[in-house]
C-alpha cells in the first residue's frame, strides 16, 4: 500500500511539475510573440511613415485608395440600376472649352456673337476661342481677328474638322508635320483640343509669315501654296474675313451673310465690229470689215 501511494505521489508531483512547465513555456511564448508583434507593427509604422513623407508614394497610395472606393461606388451605383451617376463627372465642366460672352469685354462678345449667328456655333465656346485668340496675339504680334478668320476659313470652327490631306482641328493643322509642336500638349490627339490647336496653329502661322516676309506670302505657305503658281485666292479669303471681323470688333455693323469672296476681275472684251449696211454688195461688205 506505501508503495502504491508513493507511486501516486510521484504521479501527481509529475503532472504538476508538467503543468507548471507547460504553463511557463505558454505565457513565455505569449510574451515573445506579443513582442513580435509588437516589434513587426512598430516596423510597419515606420515603413509607412517614410513611404508616405515621399511624395510619389503618397500619391501611389491615394491614386489606389481611390480606384477602390470609386470602384466600390461604381459597384453599389450599378446595382441601383443608375448608369448616368457612374459615368457622370462633375468635374467636366472644367475641361470644357466655354466662356460666358457676358464676361467679355465689350469688342469680344460683339465679335463672339456675330461669328456664333454667322457659323451657327454655340456662343460659350467661341468666346473661349475669341478671348484665347487675344491672349496669344499679344504674345505673338498678330492681330487676333487674323486668327479668328483662319479658323472660319479653315474649320468653320469645327475642332474635329479634318481635310483628305491629314490637317486637322480648328486651324487645320497637319499633325504629321508638326507633331514635335503637339508633344508640349501630350501628343497628337491634342490636335483636337480646340485650346491646344490654336495655339499651336499660331506658331505655325508666325513661322510661316517670317519664312515668307509676308503676311499675305505666309498665309500662301500656311495652306501649302508656297511653291504654287496660286493658292487658290486663300490668302484673300482670309484677309477679306478678317476685314468683316474687324468691322465687327470695332462697334460696326456687318450682315452675318456678308461675303468674304474677293472680288473677281471684270474682263473686258473689244467691241465688236459695227455691222455693213443692208443695201450694201457682198464684197463691198467684206471691204467694210477690213
Amino acid at each position: 500500500m506505501r508503495a502504491f501511494a508513493k507511486l501516486r505521489r510521484a504521479q501527481q508531483a509529475t503532472t504538476r511539475s508538467l503543468s507548471v512547465f507547460a504553463g511557463d513555456v505558454g505565457r513565455g511564448l505569449l510574451e515573445i510573440s506579443h513582442n513580435t508583434l509588437a516589434l513587426v507593427g512598430l516596423a510597419s509604422l515606420v515603413v509607412i511613415a517614410l513611404a508616405l513623407g515621399r511624395p510619389e508614394m503618397r500619391h501611389q497610395v491615394e491614386t489606389v485608395a481611390l480606384e477602390w472606393l470609386q470602384g466600390r461606388h461604381e459597384e453599389r451605383t450599378l446595382a441601383s440600376g443608375n448608369v448616368l451617376a457612374v459615368f457622370a463627372e462633375p468635374t467636366a465642366v472644367q475641361r470644357a472649352t466655354a466662356t460666358d460672352p457676358k464676361a467679355l469685354p465689350r469688342d469680344q462678345a460683339q465679335l463672339t456673337r456675330w461669328i456664333s449667328r454667322r457659323y451657327k456655333v454655340a456662343p460659350e465656346p467661341v468666346g473661349a476661342l475669341v478671348q484665347e485668340a487675344w491672349t496669344i496675339s499679344q504674345r505673338a504680334g498678330l492681330d487676333p481677328t487674323l486668327i479668328l478668320a483662319i479658323m472660319a476659313i479653315e474649320s468653320s470652327f469645327n475642332p474635329f474638322a479634318q481635310s483628305p490631306v491629314g490637317a486637322q482641328g480648328l486651324m487645320q493643322v497637319l499633325t504629321r508635320v508638326h507633331d514635335d509642336k503637339f508633344m508640349h500638349f501630350g501628343g497628337n490627339h491634342a490636335a483636337f483640343d480646340p485650346i491646344a490647336n490654336l495655339r499651336v496653329g499660331v506658331q505655325v502661322l508666325k513661322e510661316c509669315i517670317a519664312r515668307a516676309g509676308s503676311l499675305q506670302d505666309g498665309l500662301r505657305y500656311y495652306v501649302g501654296a508656297a511653291l504654287l503658281d496660286s493658292d487658290g485666292g486663300y490668302a484673300a479669303k482670309v484677309m477679306a474675313e478678317q476685314a468683316l471681323m474687324r468691322t465687327v470688333a470695332d462697334g460696326g455693323s456687318v450682315p452675318i451673310n456678308a461675303s468674304n469672296q474677293p472680288p473677281r476681275a471684270v474682263e473686258v472684251q473689244a467691241p465688236a465690229p459695227a455691222p455693213a449696211p443692208a443695201d450694201t454688195k457682198p464684197a463691198e461688205r467684206v471691204a467694210l470689215l477690213d
